[in-house]
């Protein structure tokens, strides 16, 4: 029987942890960052056809780190329901439901023409606020965040959606209500800080 080889040991270090880069506004949405030619349109920029359902809004915000500044390399998604509170929309659709927007570089706005959800029934059959799911990649982000954008014109459905009723810190919610200008909605989010945005662990 062969005699085991001694080796020294080496400790290995970790690797370093991985963020999105300032780049991912840029693969992900060329166009936008005058790069033509890899999609005739950015994935995602338009969400809605001449033959779309419900009330058109604008959804649009900005991205703060924890020390105030604005993200302006943020990329954002948006995931919601139809006018009628339907997910199933499917590539033929007159809308899409899914949207990605970058934050401009150099007033940070990220912007989505869309449509006001209708309310989506919650697992337990309670019917949820009109909401918009949102997931956000930055610099600096290791994972994407997912929150939610609600509407301030919503109060006594949000007083009954059960989860903002789950929140524990009733402060917080605000965190998550887009305030209305005319036809858009106005939301800004914070990673970190005293107005920091709630969110979700999915």
């Amino acid at each position: 029987m062969a005699t085991p080889i001694e080796r020294p040991l080496y400790p290995v270090k970790e690797s370093a942890s991985q963020t999105a880069g300032p780049y991912v506004h840029i693969g992900l949405t060329p166009n936008f960052c005058g790069i033509t030619g890899v999609y005739d349109t950015d994935l995602g920029a338009t969400m809605v056809t001449d033959q779309t359902k419900g009330e058109r809004i604008t959804l649009e915000g900005r991205v703060f780190d924890g020390g105030g500044y604005l993200l302006t390399d943020a990329l954002v998604e948006i995931w919601q329901a139809d006018a009628d509170g339907i997910y199933h929309q499917t590539a033929e659709s007159d809308f899409s439901g899914w949207g990605r927007a970058p934050a401009h570089a150099e007033t940070g706005i990220f912007r989505f023409e869309t449509v006001k959800p209708g309310r989506v029934a919650f697992p337990d059959g309670r019917m949820q606020a009109p909401h918009i799911n949102v997931w956000i990649a930055a610099r600096g982000i290791n994972l994407g965040l997912n929150t939610r954008i609600y509407f301030d014109d919503e109060a006594e459905a949000n007083a009954a959606d059960p989860v903002l009723g789950r929140i524990e810190h009733r402060d917080r919610v605000t965190t998550l209500i887009a305030r209305r200008d005319g036809n858009s909605y106005i939301h800004d989010i914070h990673l970190q800080g005293p107005q920091e945005t709630v969110f979700f662990d999915i």
